[in-house]
């Protein structure tokens, strides 16, 4: 991995292109993200995953895809079974919480399990974002539920599914994109929140569960902590919330940083994100003339950010526990129709 560099790309099509390959190998993305646009049939995907891990020079190239269930999935049938949105357990939890604790640990674990098909070895989930009253609908069913506390012990049941199906988990979006009035991806959300109800609230799940090995930066400016920067672009945010505050020492990756809730070009954000304390830089619209503005700002990983990707790839070499997918498929709907 001493090569690797601190971004993630994302190809544009079903195979990467001769240039794509060239610019891949020359640039050395620490990892490759999967969209529905990569996806002509089962055996292509395969074929591109190894492809992708091939460029990348080991097996332990992460593959990104995200793959929540419900709205937000990339592999859908046939390529996967349609799993339900991850909302759907918190009312388990009201019910009964012992259940619902295993429903979202097999909801990590099958959702590896349909990504294991195809060598895809790291999943987008669990969101940790704690949805308030009047916020945007983006999040929405996404959430596990709308109590913290409860975020927080149904997102690391999920994590700890994912991981055990060898796939690596990514908790999203630090440290907190529940309040948001706006979709990031159109417009940067601000919030205006007080930084002590942030705290007891927003941050709560994310610190709860700092000791996993991955996570996501928000798109969202937080006034009362750094009214000028968004948390992707924040030494602020990153700094004396992420890493102090809430005690993450994992590997941090941003969100896509094509979204528009950025401005800027492609160099300079990517830039001041790595600056801000962010390891890697994200980017996932696959046009080459934006990757090769992220990857002029990018350099090798090394340092704290080296030795954070290396325990992520831990987790993607580590063996997938042996399971009966169809058995655990069962056991979960059975679990879902107690709350439905």
């Amino acid at each position: 991995m001493s090569d690797a560099k601190s971004w993630i790309a994302a190809p544009l099509g079903y195979a990467p292109s001769r240039d794509e390959r060239a610019f891949f190998e020359g640039e050395r993305p620490w990892g490759f993200i999967l969209f529905g646009r990569n996806l002509a049939s089962p055996s292509q995907l395969a074929e591109l995953v190894e492809e992708l891990k091939e460029i990348g020079g080991r097996e332990t190239t992460p593959i990104f895809i995200d793959q929540e269930g419900g709205r937000i999935r990339r592999l859908k049938p046939p390529f996967a079974p349609q799993r339900p949105a991850p909302g759907v357990i918190g009312p388990l939890y009201r019910e009964d919480p012992e259940r619902a604790i295993r429903a979202a640990f097999l909801h990590g674990r099958l959702l590896a399990a349909d990504l294991a098909a195809y060598g895809i070895n790291a999943n987008c989930v669990p969101c940790l974002d704690v949805p308030v009253a009047g916020a945007h609908d983006i999040i929405g069913d996404r959430a596990l539920h709308s109590d913290p506390e409860v975020v927080a012990v149904l997102g690391r049941a999920m994590a700890e599914g994912t991981m055990a199906g060898a796939a690596l988990p990514v908790m999203k979006h630090m440290p907190g994109h529940g309040r948001g009035r706006a979709d990031s991806h159109h417009e940067l959300p601000v919030v205006f929140t007080e930084h002590g109800e942030l705290a007891e609230t927003d941050f709560l799940p994310f610190a709860r569960l700092s000791d996993l090995p991955c996570a996501m930066t928000a798109h969202i400016l937080y006034h009362a902590i750094d009214p000028e920067r968004c948390a992707t672009l924040s030494p602020r945010v990153v700094s004396e919330i992420i890493r102090a505050e809430i005690g993450f020492d994992g590997l941090l990756m941003t969100d896509d940083i094509s979204m528009k809730a950025l401005t800027g070009s492609f160099r300079d954000l990517s830039a001041q994100a790595l600056a801000a304390g962010c390891d890697l830089v994200l980017h996932c619209n696959g046009e080459m003339a934006e990757m090769r503005e992220v990857a002029k700002a990018t350099r090798h990983l090394t340092g704290d950010a080296e030795r954070r990707a290396a325990r992520a790839e831990t987790v993607i070499s580590g063996e997938s526990d042996k399971v009966d997918v169809e058995a655990l498929s069962e056991e979960y709907e059975s679990l879902l129709a107690i709350a439905a």
